[in-house]
């Protein structure tokens, strides 16, 4: 069996890569620079260049395919608006044509964003719930969803979308609020910091899932989802910013003051997600968040 992963060296694509590899896939990716990955094949291609797509998609000729490249950066998505979306949605559709091309049939895993339900009433939001994108990035994650299924029902080719949820684990860039206050505690442990970390509104509720869970969610996906449906990836479990810091400076000996800063403040917000129905395949959260937290304080600290 051989698996594709698109933009394999985020953040995910090695995790996913080392689960793919234990699961006895043969793996190759695509990357823009064509950086090395452990236990796969890179390939240098851009998303958007589709010729280079088609000859790497019919040399492959892949069972599996992973996409995960994309523009996945909100704040970045108000600044280029327009490259979002031809990333994000002109990227999968030259995906999808390149495989249409290679008269191939593999299984197409998607992995779109629970940022297209926007800011919601709801407690717990399921796959039905309605979709309200509030920035360029959210915008292009709907879009993107819409043109998958289009291939879906007009090839028959067989493609699932996973809106995925908050993920983190070591390795996270610090530009994630878990790496940033992970990051910080260790500088202050350091000398190389005043004991202070600066916050926003520390009452937002966010679903936290471990990468390691979640790369085996894509596999499950891959191999026991229904063609043509949307699955949640996530804890189901909402964690507020102001546990989050607490469970992190519990981690340390030292004394870490918390200040309030204006700047930082945003809106509430409660993103939560049902997860029943891709537990309905079998997976589960297996890696506790604490353990989660402590497995990226001590990733800063080994650096």
């Amino acid at each position: 069996m051989r698996a594709l992963v698109t933009g394999v060296t985020g953040f995910v694509g090695p995790y996913l890569v080392d689960e793919l590899v234990n699961s006895g896939y043969e793996v190759f990716g695509l990357d823009r620079a064509g950086k090395d990955v452990k236990n796969c094949r890179v390939f240098e291609c851009d998303i958007l260049d589709k010729e280079k797509l088609f000859s790497i998609i019919s040399e492959v000729s892949p069972d599996a395919v992973f996409h995960l490249a994309g523009q996945s950066s909100v704040p970045k998505s108000f600044e280029i608006p327009e490259l979002t979306m031809e990333i994000n949605v002109g990227g999968t559709r030259n995906l999808l044509d390149a495989v249409v091309k290679a008269k191939i049939m593999p299984k197409v895993l998607v992995v779109s964003s629970s940022q297209v339900y926007g800011k919601s009433n709801k407690e717990v939001l399921n796959e039905s719930s309605p979709l309200r994108p509030e920035s360029p990035y959210a915008e292009s994650r709907v879009k993107q969803e819409e043109a998958a299924f289009g291939y879906f029902k007009k090839h028959k080719l067989p493609i699932i979308v996973s809106r995925s949820f908050n993920h983190t684990g070591p390795g996270q860039p610090p530009d994630f609020v878990c790496p940033d206050f992970a990051r910080q505690i260790v500088k202050i442990e350091r000398g190389e910091k005043e004991p202070v970390i600066f916050v926003g509104n520390t009452s937002s509720r966010i679903d936290f899932s471990d990468v390691r869970d979640v790369v085996k969610a894509y596999v499950l996906l891959a191999e026991k989802g229904e063609a043509g449906e949307i699955y949640h990836v996530c804890s189901g479990k909402g964690h507020s910013i102001k546990q989050v810091l607490g469970l992190l400076c519990s981690m340390s000996d030292a004394a870490i003051s918390i200040k309030k800063d204006p700047k930082k403040f945003r809106k509430q917000d409660i993103m939560v997600g049902d997860n029943s129905r891709i537990r309905q395949l079998g997976w589960q959260s297996r890696i506790g968040f604490e353990q989660t937290l402590k497995d990226i304080i001590d990733y800063w600290r080994a650096q």
